[in-house]
């Protein structure tokens, strides 16, 4: 009998689970950059179920169970957000559509090859360095200028170059007079070149990267390669990009699982009736 107690209990878990996903989603609506994400829920393993005390002292087998379910992982939606246009020349957004060869990716930037891989759209991130010399991605676009020139993230985070050191602007020129060309290149509004090129980079596996929060992404699997200039991806300046969020379809999914959650609860206060009675009717009886 405690097993569909057991099975109510890990539900209200994942539900819980999947119902804070969801509501950081919506609290990050207007967050540049964002990418939204799900929670993946799947069963515990079969378990064989057999019953003893049968004539032949023989263990009698009544089938399997997959009564308990547990919130898997959370993934992340790394497909391209609405942009905004600011005017501000501090903010830079990545547009990206990157293709591969006999792939096409639905709307989930998900294909299946030929003998039947998933594979992934590769995407492109802005390569940036934290104060520990690591490096992490993003896709958030609202730089700034340190008193030192450095061209940072929102976050206080380095914006790399092509030459994978921190940007830093020439000596008295300030962001809001240079221009970013097709090719990434900052160029002043006279047309010299500064020698400044955004490093983007291509992420083949999006799902080998882990959020670490303020849009920030750290590579764990996979490789980054820079963007070269025949792949499709754009930078455009006076834009930033939206989140990706579904708003529409995140409130569903948070009433879906508010739903799920009254009901497993439900199951749990029926089983606690139920061994309330057991113990206090049935055994006064006995």
């Amino acid at each position: 009998m405690l097993r569909g107690l057991y099975s109510a209990a890990s539900g209200l878990t994942s539900q819980q689970r999947r119902h804070d996903t969801i509501t950081n989603n919506i609290a990050n609506i207007e967050t540049a950059g964002y990418k939204q994400n799900t929670t993946a829920l799947r069963s515990f393993n079969e378990m064989l179920l057999s019953m003893t005390g049968v004539d032949s002292n023989q263990p009698k087998t009544i089938g399997t169970w997959t009564g308990n379910v547990f919130a898997e992982e959370s993934l992340t939606y790394h497909l391209q957000g609405d942009l905004t246009q600011t005017n501000n020349r501090n903010d830079f957004a990545i547009i990206s559509n990157i293709a591969v060869d006999g792939l096409i990716f639905d709307q989930s930037g998900k294909a299946v090859s030929g003998n039947g891989d998933v594979v992934f759209q590769p995407q492109a991130y802005f390569t940036v360095q934290n104060d520990q010399g690591e490096l992490r991605y993003t896709r958030g676009g609202q730089l700034s200028v340190t008193s030192e020139g450095f061209l940072t993230t929102s976050t206080g985070d380095y914006v790399l170059g092509t030459n994978n050191e921190p940007i830093v602007l020439p000596a008295g020129v300030s962001i809001d007079e240079l221009t970013l060309t097709s090719d990434r290149r900052l160029v002043t509004s006279a047309g010299t070149d500064t020698g400044i090129q955004l490093l983007i980079s291509r992420i083949d596996n999006p799902n080998g990267l882990v959020r670490e929060g303020d849009g920030n992404f750290k590579l764990i699997d996979g490789t980054a390669a820079a963007i070269t200039g025949d792949e499709a991806v754009e930078v455009r300046q006076g834009y930033i990009e939206a989140s990706n969020v579904d708003v529409a379809q995140a409130s569903v999914d948070l009433m879906a699982a508010l739903r799920a959650y009254e009901a497993n609860q439900k199951v749990v206060q029926f089983y606690d009736s139920t061994l309330q009675k057991t113990a206090n009717e049935i055994g006064r009886i006995s």
